[in-house]
């Protein structure tokens, strides 16, 4: 088994770091959790910036990995989007939730050019396109501003466990589901008695 290198060790403690406790921690700080100095990290980083950029992109995979169902799992479409919701409020019953890292990270910055705010919005970018690619196979009229707004459900569900300081409850799944019954996305059981 090897062990990790220098640059490993910066992005998985700058990743934790960040996530815990915000991007504005010291250089000082990092190196010390990473076991790594300064003159190191910044031969392996031009800037505090890249570090920040690239310990969210390493990170990000993981994190919607968590969230997105398998590619494989031959679900309705309603299913497969409502599973990101029931998974958001798993994370969040975990008690180790400090909310969406993108969009922690996105509002530390408040820059939109920050490489770091660019990383956020790609990540968050994929959400919305998964939804989107559901909800086309479910046939909606209009998916773009569907996706947006289921979106949005995750990221207000998100902000208000971190406010709140609680579990969810189920309240972003709940309101997903309100939202995709209105555009005509029943659930199976549902369907069957509509007729």
């Amino acid at each position: 088994m090897t062990s990790a290198t220098p640059r490993e060790r910066l992005l998985d403690a700058a990743g934790e770091l960040f996530y815990r406790d915000g991007v504005n921690i010291g250089v000082d700080a990092l190196c010390k959790a990473a076991g790594v100095s300064k003159k190191s990290m910044y031969q392996l980083f031009r800037s505090k910036d890249e570090l920040i950029a690239e310990s969210l992109a390493s990170r990000g995979p993981s994190y919607q990995t968590l969230l997105h169902p398998a590619s494989e799992a031959d679900r309705p479409a309603r299913e497969r989007i409502l599973s990101v919701f029931e998974r958001q409020d798993q994370m969040v019953a975990e008690g180790n939730y400090l909310g969406c890292p993108f969009v922690s990270t996105a509002v530390e910055l408040k820059n939109p050019e920050h490489p770091g705010s660019v990383v956020a919005r790609h990540f968050k970018q994929q959400l919305t396109d998964f939804f989107h690619r559901e909800l086309v196979k479910a046939g909606v009229d209009d998916p773009g501003t569907l996706a947006i707004q289921l979106t949005m459900i995750f990221d207000g569900a998100s902000a208000r466990a971190v406010v709140r300081a609680q579990t969810l409850g189920g309240i972003g799944v709940q309101t997903a589901a309100a939202l995709l019954d209105a555009a005509g996305i029943r659930s199976s059981e549902l369907a069957t008695q509509a007729v």
